[in-house]
Formats: C-alpha cells, sequence, structure tokens
C-alpha cells in the first residue's frame, strides 16, 4: 500500500555505535540530547527542513499553532481525507519517534487518510521541528495532552472517534494519554510500534557501553507500569522482528502485560526499528484494525 516515499520512512535511530562511546560518559549530564536528537537529521528544526503536505501531493490540510498551558506554542499539522467519499468521522492522532519531525511522517498519513478516509493530526513535540520549547518527558505529556484537547475543542472534529497512534518513543507517549484519558469515551482505539517497557531498559541495547549507567536515567517512560491500566481501549502491537534499538522482546512483554481483551498483535519479519514502516503488510494490519474499530463503534 506504500507508494514511492519509502526513503522518508526511514527515519535515522536513536544512535549508533559510535555515539554509544559517548553516550557512557554524558547519559546523566547530556541524556536529554541523546534521547531527544531533535536536531537529525540535520536542519530538522528550521522551515526549510520541514517538509510540507504538498510535497506529498496532500491539498486539504491546515498548519497549526497549539499552545500548551504551560507557555510553548506546538506546530502541527491537521490533514482531511482527500476522498470525501470515503471519509470518516474520525481522528487519528499521530506521535512520531525520538528523531526527526512531523513533516518526515507525512507520508505515512497520506497512507492511512487514503486507505482509511480518516482525519489526521501530527503533533510536533516542543523543542522539535518548529514547535517552541525544549523536550523532556514531562513536556511532551503536557504536550500530548494539548493536542488531544484541540481535537475535543474544534467544532470541526470534536464528535470524532480518536485513534492514538505512537511509533517507538511516540508509542510511550500514547500509553500515557490514553491511560489518562480512557473514560472520557472519544478515543476507540490504541496502536503501538516498536515501542519499549523504559529507557532505562532500553538503554542495555540502545547504549551498550552505558548500561550500568542506566538508574540514573531520569527520563523513564515506564510503559510497562502504565500500560495495565489501560482497562478497555482495544490495542494493536505492530513489532519488527529485526528490530537493533528496541529489542522486539518489550513488545512482546508489553502485549502479555496488557490486560485489554481487544488486543491485536503483529509482527514484521523483516523489520528493522526504522523500516518496519515500509514492510509489507504493514499498513494492511493497520488499515484492517480501524476499520474494524470503526464498523463497531
Amino acid at each position: 500500500m506504500a507508494s514511492n516515499f519509502l526513503s522518508y520512512f526511514r527515519i535515522p535511530a536513536l544512535a549508533s555505535s559510535g555515539l554509544a562511546v559517548i553516550a557512557s560518559a554524558l547519559l546523566y549530564w547530556k541524556q536529554n540530547e541523546l534521547i531527544y536528537p531533535r536536531n537529525i537529521p540535520s536542519g530538522s528544526r528550521t522551515e526549510t527542513g520541514v517538509p510540507k503536505p504538498t510535497q506529498f501531493g496532500i491539498s486539504d490540510f491546515d498548519e497549526l499553532r497549539i499552545p500548551t498551558p504551560d507557555g510553548e506554542t506546538l506546530s502541527a499539522f491537521f490533514i482531511r481525507p482527500s476522498n470525501k467519499r470515503m471519509a470518516k468521522k474520525a481522528t487519528i492522532m499521530m506521535f512520531h519517534g525520538n528523531a526527526g519531525n512531523i513533516g518526515h511522517r507525512v507520508p505515512i498519513a497520506r497512507v492511512l487518510e487514503e486507505n482509511v478516509g480518516c482525519n489526521i493530526l501530527m503533533l510536533e513535540y516542543r523543542g522539535y521541528g518548529l514547535s517552541s520549547g525544549t523536550p523532556n518527558e514531562e513536556g511532551l505529556m503536557i504536550d500530548a495532552q494539548a493536542g488531544l484537547d484541540h481535537i475535543r475543542s474544534s467544532d470541526e472534529i470534536k464528535d470524532n472517534s480518536i485513534i492514538i497512534y505512537g511509533q517507538s518513543l511516540g508509542g510511550a507517549v500514547a500509553i500515557q494519554l490514553v491511560a489518562k484519558n480512557q473514560e472520557a469515551g472519544d478515543i476507540v482505539g490504541l496502536i503501538l510500534e516498536n515501542t519499549f517497557l523504559s529507557i532505562r531498559k532500553m538503554i542495555p541495547s540502545a547504549f551498550p557501553p552505558a548500561r550500568f549507567l542506566a538508574p540514573l536515567c531520569h527520563q523513564i517512560w515506564s510503559s510497562e507500569e502504565t500500560l495495565p491500566q489501560i482497562k478497555t481501549i482495544p490495542i494493536l502491537f505492530i513489532s519488527g522482528l529485526k528490530d537493533e534499538i528496541v529489542p522486539p522482546s518489550h513488545m512482546k512483554e508489553l502485549f502479555a502485560l496488557c490486560r485489554v481483551e481487544a488486543k491485536t498483535w503483529r509482527d514484521i519479519p523483516n523489520g528493522t526499528h526504522n523500516n518496519s514502516v515500509a514492510e509489507p503488510f504493514y499498513f494492511d494490519y493497520i488499515v484492517d484494525f480501524i476499520n474494524d474499530l470503526l464498523t463497531k463503534k
């Protein structure tokens, strides 16, 4: 289903082996720079470094500026379905991984809007892309809530069913957001791709020389503690079995910890951390999951 945008799907990984050596010494003092490499690839924080939806043939969209309660301003794209005949009263809220910006994920949004007929809200974290501020765990959770509140207050989409979709770090953001907001009844599904149990437990694989310093990490993102709090929201787990950054065992453990009855496991046999999205059946799994959710709604 993915077309000729595959090169954009392969976003740089958390760190190369060279960075791992540096990380051993800098993990505590510079861990935010390592965990949130918002300047990778080069230019990602500049106007020209954020690809626009028009570059991928999307014309019906808005560029938004969403304020947060602590004074930051978040960049976002709101993309509407191109095929109005199949348009649904549903909005997918996307949270990306720890590198790059929302513009690098527009091809993903295009495949989804074309094949599902949902609106897409692509929210940019603070300190990433054209958003103000500096990223950290507390701040990103404020950002996620601000994005969800925007959907809930928008006259155009406030009555939409909401699907939350997170990749890697975005999966951790998504888990926290859904756990906090599940009782409202407007979130109907959660999609998780290649996400981790916690940052501390990911350090031995992402930064092997720094494994003994993992307890010093103050950016926790403990999805293994939060995910079991989600009781009724259907969840789709997509795991790249050749993920070299987040061990696939993390996704398997999260699936086992999940207490939701309506949970679905889909693996991508040749999927690495960054190219699972470009592998066969990836989008089929998501489209089938969302269509099933909205049929039952």
